[in-house]
């Protein structure tokens, strides 16, 4: 999926006005999360997977947190009810947000992750180990060479000559 194609299915909510600013400027979702330092394409992405009361607490918060009091006489709570109504629906995935990590990725991502990082350890483990075993591991004797072995180290002893006896 394009970059463009993902910013076209979210544009009727990123471009909606939250309020019209008291200098006459409207002031857009797009431009609120991006004075937050948040991704708004990413953020509408996040919201759209979310149930719609858990999208609307979450942009309720975010409008709250606005900097500057230029919206504190908005409702937050009815502005963001209003604006999520503008994201694509997604009919059968809600997630709450206490389930959305940080980078934006769901917990089902996560547990993929894990289970990769699981399977690489394992082969790592398993790769270093046969290596170990092969380094260390020694031939059988062979029956020939044990009877050469043995037969060497118990050489008759040689009395040594004495002198002046």
């Amino acid at each position: 999926m394009s970059i463009s194609q993902i910013r076209s299915e979210f544009d009727e909510f990123l471009y909606a006005p939250i309020e019209e600013g008291g200098n006459g400027m409207l002031l857009s979702v797009l431009s609120a999360l991006a004075r937050l330092d948040i991704d708004p394409w990413q953020e509408a992405g996040n919201l759209t997977r979310m149930s719609r009361e858990c999208a609307a607490q979450r942009l309720a918060s975010l409008i709250s947190m606005l900097p500057g009091g230029a919206l504190t006489h908005l409702n937050a709570g009815t502005v963001a009810a209003r604006l999520i109504t503008l994201l694509p629906s997604r009919p059968s995935i809600n997630i709450a947000p206490g389930k959305m990590l940080p980078g934006g990725g769901t917990l089902n991502h996560s547990r993929v992750f894990m289970y990769i990082l699981i399977i690489n350890a394992t082969l790592l483990a398993l790769t270093v180990g046969s290596q170990y075993f092969t380094a260390n591991r020694q031939p059988p004797l062979h029956a020939s060479f044990t009877h050469a072995l043995a037969a060497k180290t118990a050489a008759p002893k040689v009395p040594l000559p004495s002198f002046g006896e």
